[in-house]
């Protein structure tokens, strides 16, 4: 007992001085730090080789055309070309116009979604699942299975209105409707992370908060306006600005689904900047068309964090 207590001070002694481990602890730290160092290290790799790599890499082809195998800079020659080009106008304007049906549907109906599957006590799991299956498709496999309900002769959708004495529609065929086809698909596709991101924010809701709004008389739209949608402003706008990025990037669809048509209908900016590298074989104008994406979509995230900082303050 004795010795114990004795050596109690001498390690307090030696901590309040400064005193070095021994050579077993101090080869442990060092060891446990570089195994958390080297999964950093390989985490920025990964962001530098597949992502900052790229960026860079395009910012650089911009400024540059390759004329007979040689590489040349060019400066802006490339931007007046895209800004030139009759269809890079319309192109952003189907791409805003896609960004906002996305917006009001795939950003309603997620958290209308995620708000009914937190009623249900008993099939949360279940409901969970059937949610997030679209997600766990392939994603050309889906769109490829709704370009089969689409079409307009023997599409299931056509086969439901008609059993319902309802109007048909050209779906995928008219240029006044494509645009919203492609809506329908990519909300049904994209939906289930969205959905489960707000139903996790819901869960931690603390119940006394619905508990005294109902003691006050509030409804079920007056309890969601008041308390369910303020608890989550925050997971609300995060998820705005990704799904805004997100949106104004949509190609897939358009590529699988309508092929940039009907008559030019669904060709958005990203559609265009393929037709300008795999079909034009323009490679540098691609980039530049990339560039001025990248800068509107940073412009757009700067100012979502101005207003977020600036709401925070007030």
């Amino acid at each position: 007992m004795t010795t114990t207590l004795s050596r109690g001070p001498a390690r307090a002694g030696a901590a309040r001085t400064g005193a070095k481990p021994s050579g077993g602890a101090l080869r442990r730290a060092v060891a446990r730090n570089l195994r958390a160092h080297a999964f950093l290290i390989g985490a920025l790799l990964c962001f530098a080789l597949f992502t900052w790599y790229p960026m860079v890499r395009e910012i650089i082809m911009s400024f540059q055309k390759v004329r007979y195998g040689e590489t040349h800079w060019v400066g802006f020659d490339n931007f007046r070309q895209i800004f030139a080009d009759p269809e890079f106008w319309p192109a952003w304007g189907h791409t805003l116009e896609f960004t906002g049906i996305a917006l009001f549907f795939g950003f309603v109906a997620p958290f209308v979604t995620a708000i009914v599957i937190n009623e249900f006590r008993h099939a949360q799991s279940y409901l969970r699942i059937l949610v997030y299956l679209p997600v766990m498709l392939p994603p050309v496999a889906g769109i490829l299975l709704f370009k089969y309900f689409m079409d307009p002769g023997y599409g299931l959708f056509n086969q439901i209105l008609e059993f319902l004495h309802l109007p048909t529609s050209s779906w995928l065929a008219s240029p006044d409707t494509a645009m919203f086809s492609l809506v329908i698909v990519s909300t049904w596709a994209n939906m289930g992370s969205a959905t489960l991101v707000y139903l996790a924010a819901l869960q931690s809701i603390p119940g006394e908060l619905y508990e005294a709004a109902e003691l006050d008389g509030a409804g079920v739209l007056r309890r969601i306006w008041h308390v369910t949608v303020p608890q989550t402003r925050l997971i609300l706008s995060l998820m705005l600005m990704l799904q805004v990025v997100a949106t104004m990037q949509m190609f897939t669809e358009s590529f699988v689904l309508t092929g940039g048509g009907p008559q030019g209908s669904t060709t958005t900016v990203v559609y265009m900047l393929y037709n300008y590298a795999f079909n034009f074989d323009k490679f540098n104008t691609a980039a530049a068309l990339g560039v001025v994406l990248l800068l509107v979509l940073g412009a757009f995230s700067a100012l979502y964090l101005w207003l977020e900082r600036r709401g925070g303050e007030e």
